[in-house]
């Protein structure tokens, strides 16, 4: 395993998303392959292969954009002869490449990983770098809800609600009800809903007229 801070927070990550380590050197139809680090997913991502490349430090050559191409495409090669369904992650962990790069984003997808700072223990020094790591992986990671807005005292909210409290205080709130229930259902729900409260407004003139 690469010393750098920056391959190790990655794998941390992916840890923590499920991920698990694989051996490497390891061997693909009878061929041995050699990475910084190879992680592979679980669950809804088992077929996720990610393969770690420390630009940093160079290990195996990984300063070497050609070099680094030509390894992951004789991998994606017998992953083929074996029939393999792996999808392959290629995360260049530090400086960017030069050469070679844009040619291996054919082969697989192609991730970069630089720019986020780490405290001495190797991880990000504050939740803004987590944030920026996160967002470097983001496509590896399991979908997270953003957490709904606390409705505020100063009409911040959600847009409907907002809409509400500025109506005028006399408004027919059963007929605005009736129009956000059916807004969800699109533009001619809306319309019908309109057209059945005029209607129903309508009918019952007569009956007040004769009381």
């Amino acid at each position: 395993m690469s010393g750098s801070p920056l391959v190790y927070a990655v794998q941390e990550r992916l840890h923590d998303a499920g991920y698990s380590d694989l051996p490497t050197p390891f061997k693909v139809a009878g061929v041995e392959f050699a990475f910084t680090g190879a992680m592979r997913g679980r669950d809804g991502r088992a077929l996720d292969l990610v393969l770690l490349i420390d630009t940093t430090t160079g290990d195996f050559g990984d300063r070497d954009g050609d070099r680094v191409r030509q390894r992951v495409e004789a991998l994606s090669r017998a992953l083929d002869v074996t029939g393999s369904r792996y999808v392959v992650t290629v995360i260049l962990a530090g400086a960017v490449l030069a050469e070679g790069i844009e040619a291996l984003s054919e082969t697989c997808r192609v991730l970069q990983v630089e720019g986020v700072t780490f405290d001495d223990q190797g991880k990000p020094v504050d939740e803004i770098a987590k944030r920026q790591l996160d967002d470097r992986i983001r496509v590896l990671l399991p979908l997270t809800l953003p957490v709904p807005v606390v409705e505020a005292q100063n009409s911040s909210g959600p847009a409907m609600d907002q809409l509400v409290r500025a109506l005028p205080a006399n408004t027919n709130i059963a007929l605005v009800d009736a129009l956000i229930a059916a807004s969800s259902d699109g533009e001619q729900a809306v319309t019908d809903a309109v057209a059945l409260a005029i209607d129903g407004a309508f009918q019952s003139e007569p009956e007040e007229a004769q009381s």
